[in-house]
């Protein structure tokens, strides 16, 4: 029974952050060839547009000369939320670290990609609320991120205790 339940957890968690990688992947090629030249669309006026950046750096350009750094995290953190994986019980879990694992990863792959040097390439953003431009990657790690906050707050253990 605990290798099905692992299993299934293993697969949403698959699935989940599939889907959340192939999202952030396709609007990214459609925001590089929609809007390349200094195009914009202007969705609600004064709150959000759709305006290419690339961004070295993390959330509001953070880090900028230290892309590399950001892109040694993120690699950590996808392992390490793999290999928590098959030791939560809990769905909500899963599916709060799926979406942060297909966030960071989403992003990794832009650093990756676009390198000029060691994973030292720079993200492509294009939603642009005005006060902040980010992608899919980014909505995907703060939904992952307010998930987590919930489910501390709630009080469910990300890993049982062994005498639970």
């Amino acid at each position: 029974m605990r290798v099905e339940r692992l299993r299934n957890r293993a697969a949403v968690f698959a699935l989940i952050a599939f889907i959340g990688v192939v999202l952030d992947r396709v609007t990214k090629v459609w925001a590089l060839a929609a809007l390349s030249g200094g195009k914009n669309i202007e969705i609600l006026p004064h709150l959000l547009s759709f305006t290419l950046v690339r961004n070295p750096g993390a959330s509001f350009g953070l880090g900028s000369s230290f892309t590399w750094v950001i892109s040694v995290l993120a690699c950590a953190a996808c392992g390490a939320m793999t290999a928590v994986i098959k030791h939560t019980k809990s769905l909500y879990w899963t599916i709060a670290l799926a979406l942060a694992f297909a966030g960071a990863f989403g992003n990794l792959i832009d650093r990756a990609q676009y390198a000029q040097g060691f994973l030292n390439g720079k993200v492509v953003d294009f939603i642009n609320y005005g006060w902040s431009v980010g992608n899919v990657a980014d909505i995907e790690l703060m939904f992952a991120g307010i998930a987590v906050i919930c489910l501390i707050l709630i009080g469910i253990p990300l890993i049982e205790r062994a005498d639970e």
